[in-house]
């Protein structure tokens, strides 16, 4: 069994952060492990608090993970400050970890701020050089990079951006601002589209989360950079066309579709 573990925040509504990393993690088929570093009052309509983890009950949690287990991934979401960044990234070093994701949350769904605007800084300077892939969006993207992001050709220069000046693999997600649903990978100098078909659902709290662990769970497995970034758009694009309807909000994804429809098959067959 492999092992994925994440970094992040709790979502205690259930749609993002840990609860969607460790749902997503086992429903991609390895065995998941979490070190939370902040507690959020949360549901689909917004963020009400934040509550961060201590730098000390930080490395108490990965230390206390590492010292047992070798995680095979590691998926970092959420991390508001830059004490709790340098500390992720001083642990990580220092137990040699492989496969390492960066999701860059800095906004939630709902539009609410995730990030103290020192962080962003301490971010890039720190935790992106041991990254294997950084994964933002385009509002990220834009801040990471400097510029305006309108068209394809835009990601394609911001993505190139960003990965050379940070020495990391970028997958710059393109969304409906700027296309359907179509990805782009920028890795050893190299960019390739992943092509995606627009769902329309508005249910979409906690998608950047749920890419970013099943990416994270397809490494674990030994599946290529490339390979892991199109089986995590196969399994969110699945989790999206269940079309889960829940919260008053932008809701969750159904991360257990893919149980879900053995259930009801198993169920229609007897």
């Amino acid at each position: 069994m492999k092992i994925a573990l994440t970094i992040a925040g709790s979502d205690c509504s259930g749609g993002a952060g840990i609860q969607a990393d460790l749902k997503t993690m086992t429903m991609n088929g390895v065995f998941a492990m979490s070190v939370i570093t902040a507690l959020t009052a949360q549901n689909t309509t917004g963020v009400r608090a934040i509550q961060e983890s201590t730098p000390d009950f930080l490395k108490q949690q990965l230390d206390a993970v590492f010292e047992d287990f070798i995680p095979d991934a590691v998926k970092i979401g959420m991390v508001a400050s830059s004490e709790l960044i340098r500390v992720i990234a001083d642990r990580l070093r220092y137990y040699d970890a492989k496969n390492v994701v960066v999701d860059p949350v800095m906004v939630a769904t709902s539009g609410s701020s995730l990030m103290k605007n020192d962080a962003v800084q301490t971010l890039i300077g720190v935790l992106f050089p041991i990254a294997t892939l950084v994964t933002p969006n385009i509002p990220e993207a834009e801040i990471l990079s400097g510029l305006a992001i309108k068209t394809e050709e835009d990601m394609i220069t911001a993505a190139k951006q960003i990965g050379d000046n940070y020495h990391c693999a970028v997958l710059l997600k393109g969304g409906h601002s700027v296309n359907d649903a179509n990805d782009l990978l920028y890795s050893n100098g190299e960019t390739v589209w992943f092509k995606g078909k627009r769902i329309d659902n508005p249910n979409t709290h906690g998608t950047g989360c749920t890419l970013s662990s099943a990416i994270a769970s397809n490494l674990a497995k030994g599946f290529t950079l490339a390979e892991s970034v199109q089986r995590a758009k196969e399994y969110i694009s699945g989790a999206l066309a269940a079309m889960l309807d829940l919260g008053q909000g932008s809701g969750p994804m159904m991360h257990n579709f893919d149980l879900t429809s053995s259930f009801a098959e198993e169920k229609e067959s007897v």
